[in-house]
C-alpha cells in the first residue's frame, strides 16, 4: 500500500508538473523571468517557442562553435536584410492585427492608433507613443537619470559586477564596445545599465539624461540575438553586434555613454540627425533614435561614482531577475559626494509606499507558490521547477524588500 501511495503521488507530481509547463506554452512565457515595476508582477517574457528552443540549441556551451562560424554569420546577416525587406512590403500589413493579438498590446497607447493607418508591418513596428502615455520622470531636473526605452532592464554598479552576473561573453569590455582604448578608460568599471527590447515593444528610444552630443560613431557587425539566453552565453554579443554609439557631455554626470545595438531581425539601427552632430544640444527624455524590426539592446555605461540607480533595479538585477519598464520612469539620480549608498528613487517621490505594495504583492505570490508546491509533492516529492519557481519569487520578494 505504502508503495502504491508512493508511486500515485510521483506520477502525479509528473502530471502536474507536465500541465504546469502545458500552460507556460499555451501562454507563450517561456522567456527569462520579470518583474513588472508598474505592479510588482513576476512573470516570465511572452516568446515564440520556437525562437526559445532555437536559442537553447544553438547557445550553449556543446553548440556554441557554430555561432562562430563564417557560415552562421553570413546566415545572420543576410536574414535580416531579408526580414527587413519583407517588412517593408505591402503585403506586411496583414501581419499587424495577429501581432497585436498575440503579445496583448494596447494600441491607445500610440499614434496612430488605428492599425489601418500603417500601410506596412515596419510602419507599425517604429510606431509613435501617444502624447502623455509616458510622462518624464522629474522631467526639469537633471540629476535624475531616466530609462530610455520600453523594454527589460538590468543595472550594475560596476563593469566587474554586469560581467559576474549577467554579460558572460569573454571578450566584453568597454574598450572592445567602443572600439577605442582611450575613450574606455575614463568609464573603467563604470555603472552599466542593460536594456533589453523585445519585437513586441515601441522601438523608438529617448535620452537617458541631459547633455550635449560629444562624438558619434557606428560600428559594422554581427546580428546575434540579445536574448538573456545568449548575452549568458561565451558568445560576444554585445561587442560584436552591429551597434551606434553616442557619448553625452552633461554638467551633472560628466560624460554617458549611449549605445544601440542592432539583433538578429534588425536590419537597421537610426539615430536622428540631431544625435550625431558633435555641439548639439540634447534634453533628457528626447528622442534620438529608433530600431528597425526585431528584439534590440541598449547599453548606457556612466563615469565611476557619478549615479546611483534606483535601489529596486539594483536588488532585482542581483537576482539576474531582469525589470519590466517604460519610457521616462526613474533609472537613478547624482551620487552625492562622498559615495551615499542610499537608493535614489524613495526620498520625497512617494514611492516608498508603492514599493511596499510591491513587497506585500510580491508575498502574498510566495505563499501561493509554496501553498500549489505542498498540495502536489504531499505523495512524492516537490518537483525541481517547483523549487526553481518558489525560489525566484522569493528572490524577487527579498529584493524588493525596502530597510
Amino acid at each position: 500500500m505504502g508503495l502504491f501511495a508512493f508511486v500515485l503521488g510521483y506520477v502525479s507530481t509528473i502530471l502536474d508538473e507536465f500541465m504546469g509547463y502545458c500552460k507556460l506554452i499555451q501562454n507563450r512565457e517561456v522567456g527569462w523571468p520579470t518583474v513588472d515595476r508598474k505592479t510588482g508582477e513576476l512573470k516570465r517574457e511572452q516568446q515564440p517557442i520556437w525562437k526559445k528552443i532555437k536559442l537553447i540549441l544553438l547557445f550553449n556551451p556543446i553548440t556554441e562553435w557554430i555561432d562562430r562560424t563564417k557560415l552562421m554569420r553570413l546566415y545572420l546577416h543576410d536574414n535580416s536584410l531579408k526580414e527587413g525587406k519583407k517588412e517593408r512590403s505591402p503585403r506586411s500589413k496583414s501581419k499587424i492585427r495577429p501581432f497585436i493579438d498575440f503579445y496583448h498590446i494596447n494600441m491607445k497607447e500610440f499614434t496612430p492608433s488605428d492599425i489601418k493607418d500603417y500601410a506596412t508591418f515596419e510602419d507599425f513596428f517604429v510606431r509613435e507613443h501617444a502624447r502623455g502615455s509616458r510622462p518624464i520622470y522629474e522631467e526639469g531636473d537633471d540629476s535624475f537619470a531616466i530609462v530610455p526605452s520600453d523594454c527589460r532592464v538590468v543595472v550594475y554598479p560596476s563593469v566587474h559586477l554586469a560581467q559576474k552576473l549577467w554579460i558572460k561573453g569573454q571578450h566584453f569590455s568597454i574598450a572592445n564596445l567602443l572600439g577605442d582604448p582611450s575613450i574606455a578608460e575614463s568609464f573603467a568599471d563604470g555603472p552599466v545599465a542593460s536594456f533589453r527590447l523585445s519585437p513586441q515593444d515601441y522601438h523608438r528610444y529617448h535620452a537617458p539624461v541631459t547633455g550635449t552630443v560629444k562624438w558619434y560613431k557606428q560600428f559594422s557587425g554581427e546580428y546575434y540575438n540579445v536574448d538573456p539566453w545568449n548575452l549568458r552565453s561565451h558568445i560576444d554579443v554585445l561587442t560584436s553586434n552591429a551597434r551606434c554609439a553616442v557619448c553625452f557631455e552633461t554638467e551633472k554626470y560628466g560624460d554617458v555613454i549611449f549605445v544601440a545595438i542592432g539583433a538578429s531581425d534588425v536590419g537597421t539601427v537610426k539615430f536622428n540627425e540631431d544625435t550625431r552632430i558633435p555641439g548639439r544640444r540634447i534634453r533628457k527624455g528626447q528622442e534620438i533614435g529608433r530600431f528597425e524590426f526585431g528584439g534590440s539592446s541598449i547599453l548606457v555605461v556612466f563615469q565611476k561614482g557619478r549615479i546611483l540607480f534606483d535601489e529596486d533595479l539594483l536588488n532585482l538585477s542581483n537576482e539576474r531577475i531582469m525589470v519590466d519598464v517604460e519610457v521616462g520612469m526613474s533609472l537613478g539620480r547624482l551620487q552625492a559626494k562622498g559615495g551615499e549608498k542610499r537608493g535614489s528613487v524613495d526620498e520625497g517621490s512617494g514611492k516608498v509606499n508603492e514599493k511596499r505594495q510591491k513587497v506585500n504583492e510580491m508575498h502574498e505570490k510566495v505563499g501561493e507558490t509554496e501553498t500549489y508546491a505542498q498540495a502536489v509533492s504531499e505523495g512524492g516529492k516537490k518537483s525541481d521547477s517547483e523549487k526553481e519557481d518558489t525560489q525566484t519569487t522569493k528572490r524577487a520578494a527579498k529584493a524588493l524588500r525596502i530597510t
